[in-house]
């Protein structure tokens, strides 16, 4: 789970949104602390800009007073006892001394920013002040400190702490510059001694540039900071197994007997949980519980309790075993293209199996007056001998006798409001149940009548599910919905083309032309920077999706992107995916080319020699945007940056591989997208070098590839799992293989030893994109993205019963917005209509599969000209 949707799930019940929309009951606009309804002074400017109330003084001219583009700024951290407090002490501080300041202006985006996993680079961040030089940060420091004497927060981890109050320093920018960093991201920046922008490092650990001096008056700080070290501890920590902004989770040994042991550590006033509780008031009540349970074999037992500077430790028995989640990887029969039935049912036996050694284990809590409270795939392990389990993770946990709701949970096992005491554990062990064959119960938080319809699935997939064990999870995850419950959406996936129309009518609904960060709803990328315009997760990803498919034009979504470009948010990335020479492309092919060329001039301005390499953001993207502009315009500067775009990643490609290799494989943010813009460069000019090029970057990628001992599917292997997806996996590079094998022609005639390897390299990617099972339905990194390749791919058995297939395993996720078919978006708690992660995605890849005059396909990615002409995936 990547736990940053979490917070943009809280604002709205059908899509991810920004926090600071709503309050924390989800009803109206945050409320703000007073000072951040006091008038604003004479001679000042207030502004909102995310989470924040910027105030700048202004001049006589009435423009803001110019300051620093960089330097030494001061943030204050704050409980929400103590924020209105030091929001008017601040407030009273800076306005007359005409120092520009912010802060967080409602309680419930502060409790956000110090939640259990908020970003630890801005966790604790409750005012910021901007002095003018060394002197002035000096004395802010003083007589700011004097005024919040005694007043607490949370540590601030990207600082220096200015003695024991809430005020930190740290070195960085104060305006808004930006700088390709070395992976090609534009970034937000600082000059360095000579002048030149670098990026400006936000890591949790608190770093001065190498040519600041710190002033002297800090130094003591500094020294007292390293002065807490574990060097004293009985215990050795060896590994970090996990972090969030509540504390660290260590695995060691204790040095007195050598056992081997897990601690647990909390941050005090950071990590809050929904009902305020910090990492401390959580880490206390786990050692409580564990302690209530303690001799029952189902639980860690407790070894320590102790403080290190402000952070308290929790110290566990190592229990040996791996969390159940990760035996889906190894164990689940449909990660193939056909399961073997005898694979099916044994694996139905231990999942039935294990669920009954979960619900003992429960039992035994229950019995012991405790309420699990968090009871998901990640907090239950299983004993080396793969049948015993063992519940961790007891920080929610509360008395029965409590009958409370959850205040922490997974979202695939958040029990609904109505449920409290045991009955929020009977509805876990009832997600359980369906996760355990169909691991997709986040679904739930969308609408939880979507589990009638998973049963049924499971049912299908799995007939050894006794369908009474089904039924009765079905029962109680829906309890007190009947008739509440989100209808079906009207049509299947495969209904083409009124699958097509429902879409359309979802996304169109779904449009916010009223807003400026976004157009349509999307992924939480889209609240980064570049205001949602972009290919993958904004505004142009869909309008290119809607044309494609042949379902219009809109025009009213046209002016939005128009108005919004003129000129764009500062900072929007520069690339084809995640920012301006996608909207350029998109522009163009809806014939808005002086806007589309106007975009480019403005990212050529840039320092775009320096872009990644990679097709989502880097060079092959913007070298292929350039390419098409350069053919519809015959403009020679623009095909000249195109053939240096090449030329540079020539080069790149020469340079040895690091050892051991340390980098992305795949379509997005591999060197398949080098190849892919290299393959049409050589298509234009012939070159052979270009080809050989192009040979090489497949190379890296199917390098990084494995072959899966199951099913013989091959996958990216990023060390920690293996990825089939579209965007970021084998079946991306499958994509530009089919594209290379049906464009190199008499090259490959000459080099049959390259054909056969990527011949053989094709079919494993086949069998990667047939399995049975994907976790999400989106088209970069779901199963959206192998019906598109089914839809454009010529390997041999790519036929139109395993692409019905994948269309039929699309509808295992699809939803109903507004009674249209619309699907959820990346982690699936909530929808999306973006085209990487959303219904866009899904609508391209329906329509490239259905759509007989296959006008549908990604860009620069039409079907390749060997591709046989296909109808309907459903005709026989």
């Amino acid at each position: 789970m990547d736990k940053r949707y979490e917070v943009y799930a809280l604002t709205d019940g059908h899509f991810y949104d920004t926090p600071d929309r709503l309050s924390a009951d989800g009803s109206e606009p945050a409320p703000l602390f007073a000072t951040a309804r006091r008038a604003v002074p004479d001679g000042w400017h207030a502004a909102r800009s995310g989470d924040w109330l910027t105030l700048t003084p202004l001049g006589e001219d009435g423009a803001p007073l110019p300051s620093p583009a960089q330097g030494w700024k001061i943030h204050s951290s704050a409980t929400t006892a103590n924020a209105e407090r030091i929001a008017r002490i601040v407030w009273d501080y800076c306005v007359p001394r005409r120092i520009p300041f912010k802060f967080v202006p409602s309680p419930h985006l502060l409790h956000l920013r110090n939640a259990k996993y908020a970003g630890r680079d801005t966790s604790g961040k409750f005012v910021t002040v901007y002095p003018a030089g060394e002197e002035q940060l000096h004395e802010v420091l003083r007589e700011l400190g004097a005024l919040l004497e005694g007043c607490e927060g949370p540590y601030i981890l990207t600082d220096l702490r200015w003695h024991d109050g809430p005020l930190y320093v740290r070195y960085g920018a104060f305006a808004r510059r930006y700088v390709v960093d070395e992976r090609g991201s534009l970034v937000l920046a600082v000059a360095d001694g000579e002048g030149r922008l670098v990026p400006d490092r936000r890591t949790p650990s608190f770093q001065v540039p190498e040519w600041v001096t710190l002033p002297a008056f800090l130094r003591p700080h500094l020294e007292a900071r390293n002065t807490t070290t574990v060097g004293e501890l009985p215990y050795r920590i060896e590994k970090a197994l996990h972090f969030s902004n509540g504390g660290g989770v260590y695995v060691g040994t204790d040095t007195r007997d050598g056992r081997r042991v897990v601690l647990k550590e909390g941050r005090p006033h950071a990590g809050l949980a929904a009902d305020g509780a910090d990492a401390v008031a959580r880490l206390a009540r786990e050692k409580a519980a564990l302690e209530r349970v303690a001799g029952t074999g189902v639980v860690p037992e407790v070894r320590d309790w102790f403080t290190l500077g402000d952070h308290r430790f929790l110290v566990m028995d190592h229990l040996e075993g791996r969390p159940l989640n990760s035996f889906f990887a190894e164990r689940h029969p449909l990660l193939t293209p056909d399961p073997d039935p005898a694979k099916v049912a044994s694996y139905t036996a231990w999942a039935l199996r294990i669920h009954r050694a979960v619900e003992r284990a429960v039992a035994v809590v229950h019995a012991r007056g405790l309420v699990f409270h968090d009871l998901h795939v990640f907090n239950v392990m299983v004993a080396p001998d793969e049948e015993t389990v063992y519940l961790i993770d007891f920080e929610a946990a509360a008395p029965a006798a409590e009958n409370g709701r959850q205040t922490v949970a997974h979202p695939g096992f958040f029990a609904p409001p109505d449920r409290r005491g045991t009955d929020v554990d009977r509805y876990a062990l009832a997600c359980l149940r369906l996760a355990l064959f169909l691991p997709v119960t986040t679904l739930f938080v969308v609408d939880r009548g979507k589990a009638a319809h998973l049963a049924d699935v499971i049912a299908e997939q799995f007939p050894d599910v006794p369908r009474a064990f089904l039924d009765e999870a079905v029962a109680e995850i829906t309890r007190e919905t009947a008739g509440r419950s989100t209808p079906a959406p009207p049509v299947v996936p495969g209904d083409w083309p009124y699958s097509r129309d429902s879409m359309v009518k979802a996304i169109l609904a779904s449009a916010t032309p009223e807003r400026d960060d976004r157009l349509f709803p999307g992924d939480i990328a889209q609240f980064s920077d570049g205001g949602g315009l972009g290919l993958a997760h904004g505004a142009a990803g869909v309008l290119y999706a809607l044309e494609v498919s042949g379902a219009g034009r809109y025009d009213e979504g046209e002016r939005w992107l128009l108005d919004h470009t003129a000129p764009p948010p500062p900072g929007t990335p520069l690339g084809l995916y995640d920012g301006l020479a996608g909207v350029a492309l998109v522009l163009d092919r809806l014939g808005h080319r002086q806007r589309a060329l106007d975009l480019i001039g403005g990212v050529l301005r840039e320092n775009w020699r320096h872009l990644s390499s990679d097709l989502h953001g880097g060079l092959a993207g913007l070298g292929l945007v350039l390419g098409h502009l350069a053919a519809a315009t015959g403009e020679p500067a623009l095909r000249d940056r195109a053939a240096e775009a090449a030329e540079i990643l020539v080069r790149r490609l020469a340079e040895p591989v690091p050892d051991p290799p340390r980098r992305r494989a795949g379509l997005l943010r591999g060197a398949s997208g080098p190849a892919l813009f290299l393959l049409r460069r050589y298509q234009e000019t012939g070159e052979p070098r270009l080809l050989a090029a192009a040979t090489e970057a497949l190379r890296r990628d199917l390098a990084c590839c494995v072959v899966q001992s199951a099913g013989g599917a091959l996958e990216v292997d990023e060390g920690w799992r293996t990825l089939p997806y579209l965007g970021d996996g084998s079946v991306g590079i499958g994509l530009v293989l089919d594209d290379y094998l049906a464009s190199a022609g008499d090259a490959l005639a000459e080099a049959p030893d390259t054909t056969r390897e990527f011949e053989q390299a094709r079919a494993g990617i086949l069998t990667a994109a047939t399995s049975r099972f994907y976790a999400q339905p989106g088209l970069f990194q779901g199963r959206a993205g192998m019906v598109l390749h089914l839809a454009r791919s010529t390997a041999p058995g790519a036929g139109r019963e395993r692409l019905a297939q994948q269309i039929d395993g699309l509808g295992w996720f699809a939803m109903a917005y507004q009674g249209q078919l619309a699907f959820p978006g990346h982690q699936m708690m909530r929808l999306s209509m973006d085209l990487a992660t959303g219904t866009a995605g899904c609508l391209l890849a329906l329509a490239a599969a259905q759509d007989a005059g296959r006008s549908a396909h990604l860009p620069f990615l039409p079907p390749p000209p060997a591709a046989p002409t296909r109808g309907s995936a459903t005709e026989s």
